[in-house]
């Protein structure tokens, strides 16, 4: 994404510029960018970079990114104009309304920061800084676009910044910019920051990863070569025209699972992805028949991401299969699918007489979460925190018997599914809890939950507040850890006599339920273990038709 010159020409022109946009938006208002170049251009002129570069190198960088996104003349306006209320003297939102219209303003307002006013801490600054940008999100959502290109530019150019700075700003990009690019589905700029950030965060960890990589590279592209050419004969004999390309998983992807799981490099083995493009949806399908065809599928790692896309609005198959040994990840959409994955809700924006699509409100319910948080936060470090967290946060979207649609988070433990379920099925509800709380990342608690599973561990459990004398039916929910019910399952059922009760169990898992409900009725001698219910969902929706939830349930009230 990065076309910027370097020489005496350290930006392109408007008309290099220009020519960008006209490829995908011909029609466009290219008056507009013109006025809104020669402006930045000339109110930037005596500024410089740290770099020693002219400041506009900056704004034309970020409209050159905006371009990339294929973001209409507008947003792209706003993009070379962001700074100039920020940053030149005497220029103000009024005359950037009077001198290019409302829409620029509102975005260029968005994306300005609050440096101009007094904070008692940098802290305070930013967050006040987010919140704005969030609250004029809610009004159009391309300020955040213009933010994650400006937070782009600027990490490309990060080693200008003074050194104590450096860590700081790549942090902040890793806590809330390449989450936020993830939830717009812009992973294009996501992966890009992700890397950037790690690059300062850990620079021994990362030139020692990229090192590393660099090793393995005639290894990886014998495998690419040789899986794509299987590949690619076999479609040929179906047909179907695709477009097979293989790539490497990004640096901060490896390091991340390096650290979850604590494995060393070499013990990583799915180091690169297969991407197959067709032409409809249903050759999606056909193709990974094919895929499965030919190599044996790793369990519990496909995701249909088609039927129930991501709430960014991502779609894709992802199966991870095996050849000679040797994991890999295939990726399977549609042309139109895969520039959406690239650029997320950039790529859905369109304007129809002036106004956004409507459909593109009803996916960004975490957007109006977010602003609902701005006025109830305390202060500005708790609406950080709170970003943050939801930021990170993956959801999970379940279906009641009732038909109603719930919202967990990811990680949903079993009794948040009973608690949604509760007027349906009845009775009381106890948690099974350990005295030492799991604690850490979800891939933290992920790579702690293997150890416990292949040790045998059973925690020490708090005491519950109801005695289980008193219940005939017992309904026994447990999350799958590792194909297996959790360690805090099985030292409940340990600690716990149910002879000659009537068991009624169900595991949540996200795709691979193992052998669970087998283990859970070994543990329970002399009691009556009905058939147990596989509550089983994937990134976004329960995959459990709601007709099997209703027999269970009404099992139980018979």
């Amino acid at each position: 994404m990065n076309n910027e010159k370097v020489g005496n020409c350290p930006y392109i022109s408007v008309e290099e510029l220009i020519e960008k946009i006209r490829r995908y938006h011909p029609d466009d208002d290219m008056d507009l960018v013109r006025r809104a170049y020669a402006f930045s251009e000339q109110a930037h002129r005596e500024q410089r970079r740290k770099s020693g570069d002219p400041y506009f190198v900056h704004p034309c960088a970020v409209a050159v990114i905006l371009a990339d996104l294929m973001l209409d003349a507008t947003t792209i306006a706003a993009g070379l104009l962001h700074d100039c209320v920020e940053d030149v003297e005497c220029i103000t939102t009024q005359t950037i309304r009077e001198m290019f219209g409302q829409d620029v303003e509102l975005l260029v307002d968005g994306v300005t920061k609050l440096s101009k006013l007094n904070f008692s801490s940098r802290e305070e600054q930013q967050a006040e800084s987010l919140r704005k940008m969030f609250l004029a999100m809610a009004k159009d959502i391309r300020v955040v676009l213009i933010k994650l290109a400006d937070r782009l530019h600027n990490m490309r150019t990060l080693k200008y910044q003074k050194p104590e700075r450096q860590v700081p700003i790549a942090r902040e990009t890793l806590d809330i910019y390449a989450p936020l690019a993830h939830r717009l589905g812009v992973y294009t700029i996501k992966w890009e920051l992700e890397d950037l950030a790690l690059r300062y965060i850990d620079p021994d960890g990362y030139y020692d990863l990229v090192a590393k990589v660099g090793m393995r590279r005639e290894e990886r592209e014998k495998l690419i070569a040789s899986v794509t050419r299987q590949l690619q004969d076999s479609l040929r004999k179906t047909g179907i025209k695709a477009e097979i390309e293989g790539r490497p998983k990004h640096f901060y992807s490896i390091y991340k699972k390096m650290k979850s799981q604590n494995k060393t490099f070499d013990q990583i083995n799915d180091l690169i992805a297969i991407r197959v493009l067709v032409n409809t949806q249903q050759d999606c399908y056909y193709v990974l028949g094919v895929v499965h065809t030919l190599w044996p599928q790793v369990p519990g790692r496909f995701k249909d991401y088609i039927s129930v896309p991501k709430a960014n609005m991502y779609q894709s198959l992802h199966t991870t299969v095996v050849n000679q040994g040797r994991p890999f990840e295939v990726q399977i959409r549609t042309f139109e699918m895969h520039r959406t994955a690239e650029y997320g809700i950039a790529a859905h924006w369109r304007y129809k007489e002036g106004k956004q699509i409507d459909e593109l409100d009803t996916k960004l319910s975490w957007l109006r979460r977010i602003l609902d948080w701005q006025s109830e936060a305390r202060d500005s470090s708790d609406f950080g925190e709170l970003l943050k967290f939801d930021l990170f946060a993956d959801e999970v979207f379940v279906f009641t018997p009732k038909g109603d649609v719930v919202s967990l988070p990811r990680g949903a433990t079993p009794l948040d599914f009973a608690y949604r379920i509760h007027s349906a099925i009845g009775g009381d509800i106890a948690r099974i809890d350990t005295v030492v709380p799991y604690t850490g990342s979800y891939d933290d608690v992920v790579a702690q939950g293997e150890q416990e599973v292949k040790r045998g561990f059973l925690p020490e459990l708090k005491a519950m507040d109801i005695d289980l004398d008193r219940y005939d039916t017992i309904v026994l929910g447990t999350p799958v850890w590792w194909y297996t019910c959790a360690p805090a399952t099985r030292a409940f059922l340990t600690a716990h006599d149910l002879s000659g009760k009537t068991v009624y169990p169900f595991a949540t898992n996200g795709g691979w339920l193992g052998r669970t409900l087998k283990d859970v009725a070994a543990l329970c001698p002399g009691a009556d273990v009905k058939p147990g219910l596989d509550v089983h969902f994937d990134d976004t929706t329960l995959r459990t038709p709601d007709k099997t939830i209703d027999r269970w349930i009404a099992a139980i009230h018979d």
